[in-house]
């Protein structure tokens, strides 16, 4: 992808499907050989066989051309059927690859690009590509072979006027390649254009229930229609672009065959030709005529297709910020022991942590709390390498995360999300997730430790219940309760608590407590937490502000210094109280 061109990169997706793309050539190259027969034999008919009297064998020639004609039909079934789905296939390749790709991506790419931005570029841009795999390399090929073919035979007719209609090629080239050029731009600005309405659309859909709490419905439809303004813009300077084109096409297309009448005119009133070769040359600038009209469509074809496959290629050099060394080594048999090490961390230039460090040793559980950006979590996505660190290190069990594979490391750790996620599909599905290969009873008694069963079997469908949207047909407790259970199911040896509790109610909250303080008990445990009340369990408890560790201690000691947690704990008593 880095070092290869475009259109190598595009041509190397027929390798896999050679044989599919060889059957195609073949039926194409058939289908030019009966359009190239057809007037030359034509003509043998008119020249020799009807003045000779041979209707037997005239009538014999005509059945051959019929046949051919039946045959060029099953040509053209095979070439749209497998060809098209040559096209499918090369599609879904290209799909693949960049799903691939993006699921390699850091962090810090999805926090810079829109869902629907993306979205687009994984399906809209890549819609053309089929239409272009099958028909462009098919169209071309045909062309080039109708063309030289008809041009070799018409030279063997009357060779003059075979190089006046070949005189006009060269205009019709530089005419292409101008509009090759203005069409690639427009087109260009057509695709990112629609990928800026399609991140519209995403925010707006995402946002729906947000717009109607505040009766802003008209502020989206603004939003929208500036988008869409963009896009018709766009839209419309393509077109204009491509009417140019069109027009210069088919005043080319009408233009050939009267000079071929005019000078062919002269030539017989010179006696250099006969009515029956006009006529073969007529049939031939006819079939001279639909290549170029393929070629015609070749160009609007290419167009579209290769500015989505140009942001295709763009996307896939795109490099990951975070990826495994050369000699990365899997994590294996954890204990658990958890050294941040004079960690420094900024995103974009701003600092976000600055000389933090920090020893969890194995079965330890470890509060972080302070106020909202002081860092709490992007402390804790420091250590399964969501995020690589500025400056300092972080080991776990002794090795430093950046010499571990990423998959090893993150599949030792289970992190429950503050903003939880769920896919579209079922609980049981979703619960699942945490471990795809358990098997239905640890499913079930997941669900039993994670305080979410009963609430499961008082559904219409029970464990099969849909989840919707993000979880959409379940309340706030509900959805963080499931995704608790994706921790039950893949109980990891360490384990990273970003506010999991805080959608949970008091009752519910205290319910599960105990439930995580089973799960934690022998396990690196770190607590993410506004709510003082979910950090009972720690051993001890840090306190992140201003990109620092501001204090760390027991719950008693803490109080005892009076300091920022004093405050916190005090301030959020009086709330409760």
């Amino acid at each position: 992808m880095k070092r290869s061109g475009t259109l190598r990169i595009f041509a190397s997706y027929y390798k896999p499907h050679l044989k599919l793309f060889v059957l195609d050539m073949v039926c194409a190259l058939c289908i030019c050989a009966v359009d190239l027969l057809f007037p030359v034999v034509s003509r043998y008919a008119m020249q020799s066989l009807l003045p000779g009297r041979l209707f037997g064998a005239f009538f014999a020639v005509m059945a051959a051309l019929a046949g051919a004609y039946v045959l060029k039909s099953v040509f053209y079934y095979v070439v749209t059927y497998w060809g098209h789905l040559l096209g499918v296939r090369m599609e879904a390749d290209i799909r693949r690859d960049l799903f691939s790709h993006m699921q390699q991506l850091s962090f810090s790419f999805y926090d810079k690009n829109r869902t629907g931005q993306l979205m687009s570029r994984v399906t809209g841009d890549l819609f053309e590509i089929t239409e272009l795999a099958h028909h462009g390399p098919e169209d071309l090929f045909i062309s080039a072979v109708t063309i030289l073919g008809a041009f070799a035979i018409m030279l063997t007719i009357q060779w003059q006027l075979a190089l006046v209609v070949f005189a006009v090629i060269p205009l019709f080239l530089l005419f292409t390649t101008l509009s090759r050029r203005r069409m690639m731009s427009a087109s260009t600005a057509v695709k990112e254009k629609l990928s800026g309405i399609n991140g519209e659309v995403e925010s707006s859909l995402s946002g729906m229930r947000t717009a109607k709490a505040f009766a802003n419905e008209a502020a989206e439809s603004r939003k929208f229609a500036a988008a869409n303004d963009e896009f018709r813009g766009a839209k419309r300077g393509y077109y204009r672009t491509m009417a140019r084109y069109i027009a210069g096409m088919e005043f080319f297309m009408g233009f050939l065959p009267v000079v071929v009448i005019a000078v062919g005119g002269g030539l017989i009133m010179a006696g250099r030709m006969d009515f029956i070769d006009l006529t073969t040359f007529t049939l031939y600038v006819t079939t001279f005529i639909t290549p170029v009209r393929k070629l015609s469509a070749f160009v609007e074809q290419y167009m579209q297709g290769m500015a989505g496959f140009k942001r295709f290629v763009e996307l896939m050099r795109v490099e990951p910020d975070i990826k495994d060394a050369p000699d990365a080594v899997e994590l294996k048999d954890v204990r658990g022991d958890i050294l941040v090490d004079d960690v420094t961390f900024r995103y974009d230039a701003e600092p976000v942590l600055e000389h933090v460090t920090l020893h969890v040793r194995p079965g330890e559980t470890v509060a972080v709390v302070g106020p909202s950006g002081g860092g709490k979590s992007t402390l804790c996505q420091l250590i399964p390498r969501f995020y690589d660190v500025t400056d300092g290190r972080v080991l776990v069990d002794g090795q430093d995360v950046r010499t571990l594979t990423q998959h090893s490391l993150r599949g030792q750790i289970g992190i429950v999300q503050q903003d939880v996620f769920l896919f579209a599909g079922t609980i049981y599905d979703n619960i699942r997730y945490g471990r795809p290969d358990a098997t239905e009873a640890e499913i079930v008694e997941a669900a039993r430790r994670a305080e979410i069963y009963d609430d499961i079997l008082a559904m219409p469908d029970g464990f099969q219940t849909q989840v919707g949207e993000r979880g959409v047909m379940l309340s706030g407790g509900q959805k963080q309760r499931v995704s608790i259970a994706r921790i039950f199911l893949k109980n990891p040896p360490i384990l990273i608590l970003d506010e999991a509790t805080s959608a949970l109610d008091s009752v519910t909250e205290a319910r599960i407590q105990s439930a995580f303080d089973d799960l934690a008990r022998g396990r690196t445990t770190l607590i993410i937490a506004h709510r003082l009340s979910t950090i009972r369990s720690a051993s001890r408890i840090v306190v992140i502000d201003g990109c620092s560790i501001r204090e760390e201690g027991t719950h008693e000691e803490l109080l005892a210094l009076g300091g920022e947690y004093a405050q916190l704990y005090e301030a959020q008593k009086s709330v409760s109280v």
